[in-house]
């Protein structure tokens, strides 16, 4: 995901200095064992695990830049590179900030898909998702497990931490040094560093911030049922304003996107070919899920552009004004600002989730403006600097 409109050496250099300007983790000296968290850390930032030895967990997902892809990739960010220094994705990567607290992917009493890791939640848990990358030849591109657990054991600190953690017989099995790999690398993920809760946003339910007059009638508009009800699909917990608050229910919707035309120029993927979400999750049948991708969260929403599952949207603003077109009337509203052009048809047609969409009156631009003011309140203490760039 890009951030910044700047040269991909500079922004190299700007990312590592603000990696370490964000208070990140400091890996563990070379002693054993490691603890399970302090073994997932190195995992994590580790390149050798990609087949050329270029690529790491942190290179999609940078704690430097709320924890996405900080890199143009000649796409505007839309998508990332893979290790091969040629190949593209099709879809987005999200942010790995909070996604601890995703449910395990499943279906409610009502027969709702919810959770799962992924934007198609085709991974139940954060143990699943670690496991992905590693294999996936346009990701991280090693050729089978065999070959990512001999990768770890050339490092013999990784070697006694994994005895000491899973058992001596870890490495006997490449599944069960595999699945323990996986698993470290989720027990880091579950810590503070991924989500500490301090925005402006928890400053302010903590007393220990006072909102500007935009910021509080985005947070009003933002919570209200009557103006926009964004909180329908950005709201976990039952309670409006609650601590620990995520801005996600982790459900799945089709709210329209376009086809991302200037991504699949590049990336080799037919104009046609529609990218049907939840419904090529293995265990989904339904038609009726064809085109719906799991609600993100809006942690940190404000840095981790462009936006959508193809990264379409480079603005923020952008966003909200996609929404805004299916409540106005108005020929200005049915522009798309990046493109000077209306907006584009859905890339999935079928499925929208119009009921969701059409709820609420149409939004001027001072309504539109303190939305976005409000999310900015949703960002890491640590990438408020951001936020100026």
């Amino acid at each position: 995901m890009q951030l910044l409109s700047i040269g991909s050496s500079r922004l190299s250099i700007l990312c590592v200095g603000l990696f370490f300007a964000v208070s990140a983790p400091t890996l563990a000296a070379d002693t054993s064992p490691l603890s399970i968290q302090q073994l997932g850390e190195r995992l994590y930032f580790d390149t050798n695990l990609s087949l050329n030895r270029t690529q790491s967990c942190a290179s999609c997902h940078s704690p430097a830049t709320g924890f996405a892809d900080p890199q143009d990739n000649g796409v505007d960010g839309a998508v990332s590179l893979g290790d091969d220094g040629k190949s593209l994705g099709d879809r987005n990567a999200p942010t790995a900030s909070y996604a601890a607290h995703t449910p395990l992917f499943g279906q409610t009493a009502e027969g709702v898909y919810r959770g799962g890791q992924f934007l198609d939640g085709r991974e139940a848990d954060l143990k699943g998702q670690a496991g992905g990358p590693p294999l996936n030849p346009i990701e991280m591109g090693m050729p089978n497990k065999q070959a990512v657990v001999e990768r770890l054991q050339e490092n013999p600190l990784y070697v006694e931490s994994f005895k000491t953690l899973f058992g001596d017989q870890v490495f006997a099995s490449a599944d069960q040094a595999y699945a323990s790999m996986t698993e470290s690398i989720a027990a880091f993920e579950k810590t503070d560093f991924f989500s500490p809760f301090d925005s402006k946003y928890d400053r302010y339910l903590r007393g220990e911030y006072q909102p500007n007059q935009q910021e509080e009638l985005g947070m009003t508009l933002f919570f209200s049922q009557q103006f926009t009800n964004c909180n329908q699909c950005h709201q976990l917990k039952k309670r409006a304003m609650a601590e620990g608050e995520t801005f996600s229910n982790y459900e799945y919707h089709n709210i329209g996107v376009p086809t991302n035309v200037a991504l699949r120029e590049v990336n080799g993927v037919a104009l046609d070919h529609q990218d049907l979400g939840l419904f090529q999750h293995p265990e989904v049948n339904d038609p009726a899920q064809k085109g719906r991708f799991k609600v993100p969260t809006l942690r940190n929403v404000a840095v981790t552009g462009p936006y959508m599952h193809n990264g379409i949207f480079q603005d923020l603003r952008t966003v909200v004004l996609f929404y805004n077109k299916y409540n106005s009337n108005s020929a200005r509203r049915q522009i798309n600002p990046e493109t000077s052009a209306g907006w584009a048809a859905p890339e999935v047609e079928q499925n929208l989730s119009l009921k969701e969409l059409e709820s609420g009156p149409a939004l001027d631009d001072r309504r539109i403006d303190a939305l976005v003011a409000f999310m900015e309140m949703l960002t890491d203490q640590r990438y408020e600097a951001l936020l100026n760039q």
